[in-house]
């Protein structure tokens, strides 16, 4: 393997691997594309009322959608052995605005959710539809900025694509963490303080019941798909950044946990859906006296979607 380069093409994959990479990639693409598809005409189409989940989750299709796009663009790209092109730049630039747009898209749902539930009363004034609007254009400026900042370091240094990752240096690779852990550690903390309100809240039926430990398990579900997906990739990015290593096993592992976060696409659509629809349910079913919820600001009875 060149010293400077790391190419999928080139890497003496076994023929079943490369089999079953692409089929995973053709899957994935196909599936996803569909699911992001259909979820955008619903969100735009056929739904009458803008809410803040709603504000958000078209948003994370749209994210979703324009980073499944941008895959077969992208891997032509890494076969390229030349220093960085406009075609490579632009294709990964694309791919990594969307990879992490989603990345914030999730954490702010996960905030939006925390607020309505542990703090039902501030919701009133914190959350709108319009708001959320801000929210998501605030996050396509940081998002879209610190890409711009990222691309101009790599450019400066020699290299911005990943098929040039031995000249990707410390500062370029910090951006790609940080827009990681940081929004990880957002999220496992709304996650735990949702979970433990759910868990804390009476149940006066089994309906009601049910219905907690529904949205409970979408709860953990939401943060084992953000973690399954995103945490690999970049504890790879971390390695390479304390020890600078450009092997062949490092290539295999940026094209592996790369190819398990693009997974994130397709289950963000089936996980955000039934996330909605178990948090609406149980809200609904817990529904108290307004009297009771002035009294009671971690009362559970906003409705969430």
């Amino acid at each position: 393997m060149s010293n400077s380069t790391c190419v999928p093409k080139e890497l003496p994959w076994p023929s079943l691997v490369k089999t079953v990479l692409s089929t995973y990639t053709g899957l994935l693409l196909g599936l996803g594309l569909l699911l992001n598809g259909l979820a955008l005409w619903v969100f735009c189409s056929r739904m009458r009322r803008w809410t803040e989940t709603r504000v958000y989750m078209v948003n994370l299709a749209v994210a979703d959608f324009c980073l499944l796009c941008t895959i077969p663009f992208f891997l032509h790209s890494l076969k390229e052995r030349t220093t960085d092109t406009p075609f490579c730049q632009l294709s990964q630039g694309i791919y990594l605005a969307n990879r992490y747009m989603s990345i914030s898209l999730v954490t702010a749902i996960a905030v939006d959710r925390y607020v309505a539930v542990r703090h039902p009363l501030r919701a009133r004034t914190l959350r709108s539809p319009r708001q959320a609007a801000a929210v998501c254009a605030a996050l396509w400026a940081l998002v879209a900025g610190l890409l711009g900042l990222r691309w101009a370091l790599g450019v400066q240094e020699g290299g911005f694509c990943f098929s040039n990752a031995s000249r990707q240096s410390s500062n370029t690779t910090f951006f790609s963490l940080l827009g990681f852990f940081l929004p990880l550690a957002v999220l496992v903390f709304c996650s735990l303080r949702v979970v433990t309100a759910l868990g804390q809240r009476p149940t006066a039926s089994p309906d009601q019941a049910e219905a907690t430990r529904r949205a409970t398990r979408m709860v953990w579900a939401n943060l084992a798909v953000f973690v399954v997906c995103f945490l690999p990739i970049h504890v790879v990015l971390i390695v390479v950044m304390a020890t600078s290593l450009n092997t062949s096993a490092i290539c295999y592992a940026l094209i592996i946990t790369g190819k398990l976060s693009d997974a994130n696409c397709c289950l963000d659509a089936i996980c955000y859906y039934f996330m909605a629809k178990e948090f609406q349910e149980a809200s609904s079913l817990a529904s108290m006296p307004i009297a009771k919820a002035h009294r009671n600001e971690n009362s559970l009875s906003v409705t969430l979607a």
